[in-house]
């Protein structure tokens, strides 16, 4: 996929879920007010956070499809890193907040002067788990395909809502049959499940900053390649890393040792284009030839 594409795809679908969690957490606003339940309105606020999240998506998404530079000579990718930290971050102060409300209520028990929830936010709860879900597949199909670090972790953010939101509608029902502490109890768990999905997020991206080597299947997939390539005898070392959502690959393979330098330049040129064909996630290949010996025959 071309940079351009990918940042075109993480546009499209960041400003379509600005728009429908602007709207959302506006809902769940009022309903929480009106509907008298503290976790809906802390679940609204979640909501208000990831507005702030996909402009993050955009910025960072934009700044690592940039092509290279002089002073960025591999690219910038890694930029895109760095806005799934921030967010990472944004989602678990967020939780913290939200979880640090619900256990002094608890503490101080003013859960005890809260009114009863109103059937409005009961079906604002519902409403809510069911949009999110939805726009955690609408940001995380897309998201996985182009490999966004900065999308999936939006992508989270989303889930992590309807996860709070299903808190929050275990708060109502809980202050419909008159345990009113269950809306505080719901509170500490929707702070878990986005503490979770955080600290998730922020390992995943420092993975991708720290030439972490990317998954087996690949790698394996990679090797397999490199050995159908005609005139390859065998692949005597592959090393890849992660740059940001992209896989650099370094492979040491073996050719006749009585070729002449062109043939073997030759086979070194088509496991190389081979390699960024074949995988598009790969930005830059290294091929290095090592002269073929066949010990059987040395023994012999």
């Amino acid at each position: 996929m071309q940079e351009s594409e990918l940042y075109k795809t993480a546009v499209k679908v960041t400003v379509t879920t600005i728009i429908i969690n602007a709207l959302l957490s506006v809902f769940k606003l009022l309903a929480g007010v009106f509907g008298k339940s503290y976790a809906l309105i802390s679940d609204a606020v979640h909501s208000a956070s990831d507005v702030f999240s996909s402009v993050i998506v955009i910025i960072g998404v934009k700044i690592s499809s940039k092509k290279a530079d002089k002073n960025h000579p591999f690219g910038h990718e890694r930029f895109e890193c760095v806005a799934a930290i921030l967010l990472a971050v944004v989602l678990f102060a967020t939780g913290i907040g939200i979880g640090y409300s619900g256990l002094m209520n608890i503490i101080s028990g003013e859960y005890k002067n809260f009114n009863v929830p109103g059937i409005i936010a009961l079906v604002a709860a519902v409403v809510s788990i069911v949009v999110k879900e939805g726009m955690f597949w609408f940001t995380y199909i897309p998201a996985k395909r182009i490999n966004s670090s900065a999308l999936k972790a939006d992508a989270w953010h989303h889930r992590s809502d309807a996860l709070s939101s299903i808190g929050s509608l275990v708060g109502v029902v809980g202050g419909l049959c008159g345990v009113q502490i269950l809306d505080s109890v719901a509170c500490l768990v929707i702070c878990l499940f986005i503490l979770k999905a955080a600290i998730q997020i922020f390992m995943d991206a420092i993975k991708k900053m720290t030439d972490e080597a990317c998954d087996e299947k690949t790698q394996t997939e990679i090797k397999e390649f490199i050995l159908s390539c005609e005139g390859v005898k065998r692949v005597d070392e592959l090393l890849t890393r992660m740059f940001g959502n992209r896989i650099y690959v370094i492979a040491e393979i073996a050719c006749e040792r009585e070729l002449p330098l062109y043939e073997a330049h030759e086979i070194a040129e088509a496991v190389h284009s081979g390699i960024e064909e074949k995988f598009p996630l790969v930005k830059h290949v290294t091929v290095h030839v090592n002269p073929y010996y066949n010990e059987e025959k040395e023994n012999e």
